[in-house]
């Protein structure tokens, strides 16, 4: 099945091919022909299966048929609702990347940054609204922000609300937006609680349940290197001397990233580029065709702009920075060892990193072998230094889990004791500092500018 069989419309298509996506994930394959019919919808899914296109493009195209009907102007017509910052950015990129030929503006806002800029581009008027609960209900009871006028209501990761603790401010914002809507509901897992909350807001919804890639291929084989962050440069370069890494795709979770170790290869005289999105497409092309044709021996990409990439015969994947979504290792390291080929998945690790390599191994339910004989090892004391800091971090999140309190707009310390910040998962606490993706320095008001 292609996109083309799902009735898709030529601005999405087209945005579709310079993302490079070809072939519909098992979501997006049941969902969207269920949306574009205006169908309520309850989906079963969890980060990795490809949701978030499942619901912003059919979004995306009924948005833009009514507005060719009716050239209507722009006021806030689909809300989308997330519980973390991190997930609310990453969805405005996906509405950015797949929209940006129908003329549609999104907006995402999330708490612990000044509302001005939110609130400014409020007023210049949006289409589609990507939102943490807490900010939303402080933009709502300021009358900055305005929700008569929603014709579709997204909840995503609902049950990762309830973990939070803010299934009562989702309660409050609904008795805002129309009765007559259409609604789409996505949780990983269905407790009574949620389903109860899918029960009130959602009318004859169809069902879908779709599980994530949580397995690797027995054919790659992975090592990792715990380092110091301050040495994953020289590591990387030391990897790179061996003659028979003919190809090497390393990911950073960072555009900035990226770029920066694009410039470290360069400078000691190994052929790299990046692809992000803050390149063009044309650059980005003109750096995958020379990868592909092995001009280029090393190209870094961060995980959105890497989507659709698929490269015969890639030896190496090299987690310069590891995923703060333990799915996007199984997503990452797959784009080796493909169609029976055997590949070499390799993982750097910094103190700060550990929690997320937890994260990883109860998801693959092994662990990674550790490489000991490299040359920049990380101390045991520092290995051991990260550990204790995830257990106090965990404590200190269990302290603070009955707080009211609504800084950050979403995001949280600890995930299930995760300390630090910003995975795009449940916790409990609603404060805390993001370290995620190198998104903290965000403004809230932005408008996610692409990949």
């Amino acid at each position: 099945m292609s996109f083309e069989n799902l009735k898709l419309i030529e601005p999405l298509l087209k945005a579709l091919k310079t993302e490079g996506y070809t072939t519909p994930t098992p979501i997006q394959a049941q969902a969207i022909p269920i949306i574009l019919q205006q169908r309520d919808l309850l989906g079963c899914a969890q980060t990795g299966t490809g949701k978030t296109a499942a619901f912003a493009l059919p979004i995306l195209q009924l948005l833009y048929q009514d507005r060719m009907a009716h050239k209507e102007q722009k006021t806030i017509k689909a809300l989308i609702l997330t519980p973390t910052r991190e997930l609310a950015i990453q969805i405005a990129e996906s509405f950015t990347a797949y929209g940006k030929h129908t003329g549609l503006k999104n907006l995402v806002i999330f708490g612990g940054v000044s509302q001005n800029p939110q609130v400014d581009a409020l007023r210049r008027g949006v289409d589609i609204l990507i939102a943490t609960p807490g900010r939303l209900l402080d933009l709502i009871n300021q009358r900055y922000v305005h929700l008569e006028h929603i014709k579709m209501l997204v909840l995503d990761e609902a049950d990762r609300m309830l973990d939070m603790g803010f299934v009562h401010d989702v309660k409050k914002i609904i008795t805002k937006v129309p009765a007559k809507r259409q609604t789409l509901f996505f949780s990983a897992t269905m407790p009574n609680e949620i389903q109860q909350l899918a029960n009130t807001i959602l009318t004859n919804p169809e069902k879908i349940e779709v599980t994530p890639v949580s397995s690797t291929a027995d054919t790659i084989q992975q090592s990792l290197f715990y380092v110091d962050k301050g040495d994953k440069k020289s590591l990387l370069i030391h990897i790179l001397k061996d003659k028979n890494i003919k190809t090497a795709l390393v990911f950073t979770r960072t555009k900035h990233g990226a770029d920066k170790v694009v410039k470290d290869l360069v400078r000691v005289g190994i052929t790299a580029e990046a692809i992000h999105g803050n390149k063009s497409q044309n650059a980005r092309q003109r750096a995958l065709v020379n990868f592909k044709n092995r001009t280029t021996r090393v190209l870094i990409a961060t995980d959105i702009a890497a989507r659709g990439i698929d490269i015969d015969e890639l030896t190496h994947v090299i987690n310069y920075e590891l995923p703060n979504i333990p799915e996007t290792y199984v997503h990452r390291i797959g784009r080796t060892g493909r169609a029976g080929a055997s590949g070499i998945a390799l993982s750097f690790c910094d103190e700060e990193e550990i929690e997320f390599l937890k994260d990883i191994h109860k998801l693959i339910a092994k662990e990674i072998p550790v490489e000991e004989g490299h040359p920049y090892p990380l101390s045991p004391v520092a290995i051991a230094a990260g550990m204790v800091a995830k257990k106090g971090s965990a404590n200190a999140s269990l302290r603070k889990s009955g707080s009211s309190g609504r800084s950050g707009g979403g995001r949280r310390q600890g995930g299930g004791g995760k300390p630090g910040g910003n995975r795009s998962g449940g916790g409990n606490s609603r404060t805390g500092g993001s370290r995620s993706g190198g998104n903290s320095g965000m403004s809230g008001a932005s408008r996610s500018s692409g990949r």
